[in-house]
């Protein structure tokens, strides 16, 4: 059976799937294409069913629950720490009210998070390696920058105004769950968990043989250097990453209530989880 499973280009989605690339694992008769994307197009392409499988934004999961469904491993969650709220000057959150901050698109869960935990703001809706350079030139009071510009914002000469991830720690004593892996609802039940294993076995085998999967997620670091590259990972590839667990799923329910709650999802929400 032939599958695309998409990923974002960063260093711990690559992480997670090298093993893939790598035939490094028994793929069980699948022939699988992987399909790097940025994670607001991976967004915008759940929505439209495009892959059988692929990375998402928890907080793009209520639009597309219909046509996919939650795996219980894959994810990305942040124990107390997330996307971080960067500005060139110390400011506070509630300098923030009614100022122009760029995000990394409509459906991520960092721009999901920013609305729940700052005063109302006008978005700035950019690509996430441009919005370090929109908070530098000015263009925008604020920046909530992802992926590895959670470590590298500081050395660039940035100030922070609030890490996402703490704050909703801090909140609700949860971690908070940015990215997800989901299946299409119209794979065969017995392929999808077939796949399921596929991927979360590939996991498994990257954290085995961590070096050879560090040396592969790092051509998706955009030049980072290899101890942050290794700290990235391990801060978003680990057992939680294997199986979401009793908290994990606990915090992935507890966003997306908070979300409708604030009108900001779609409701009711559909938390369905492969097997």
């Amino acid at each position: 059976m032939n599958v695309r499973v998409g990923h974002s280009p960063d260093p711990d989605d690559a992480f997670m799937v090298w093993a893939i690339a790598e035939r490094a694992l028994d793929l069980r008769g699948f022939e699988i294409e992987l399909v790097p994307a940025d994670i607001q197009t991976l967004n915008v392409w759940a929505g439209e069913g495009r892959l059988e499988a692929t990375a998402m934004s928890v907080g793009a999961y209520p639009g597309v629950q219909d046509t996919y469904r939650l795996l219980g491993h894959g994810a990305s969650l942040g124990e107390g720490y997330g996307p971080v709220v960067i500005a060139k000057t110390d400011l506070t959150p509630a300098d923030l009210a009614g100022q122009r901050v760029a995000v990394p698109g409509p459906q991520t869960t960092a721009f999901l998070t920013a609305r729940l935990a700052l005063p109302a703001f006008e978005p700035v809706q950019l690509d996430f390696e441009a919005i370090m350079e929109a908070v530098a030139s000015g263009d925008v009071a604020a920046g909530v920058v992802i992926h590895e510009g959670q470590l590298t914002w500081e050395q660039e000469g940035f100030k922070r105004v609030l890490d996402l991830g703490a704050w909703w720690e801090g909140d609700t004593g949860l971690p908070l769950p940015l990215g997800a892996v989901a299946m299409r609802r119209d794979v065969p039940k017995d392929r999808a968990l077939d796949l399921s294993a596929v991927l979360k076995e590939a996991v498994a085998v990257g954290l085995e043989h961590r070096e050879e999967a560090l040396a592969y997620a790092i051509e998706y670091g955009r030049g980072i250097a290899p101890e942050l590259n290794d700290r990235f990972v391990a801060m978003y590839v680990n057992d939680l990453t294997l199986d979401y667990g009793a908290q994990g799923r606990k915090a992935v329910a507890a966003l997306l209530e908070r979300g409708a709650e604030a009108g900001l999802l779609p409701s009711p929400v559909l938390l369905d989880f492969l097997g």
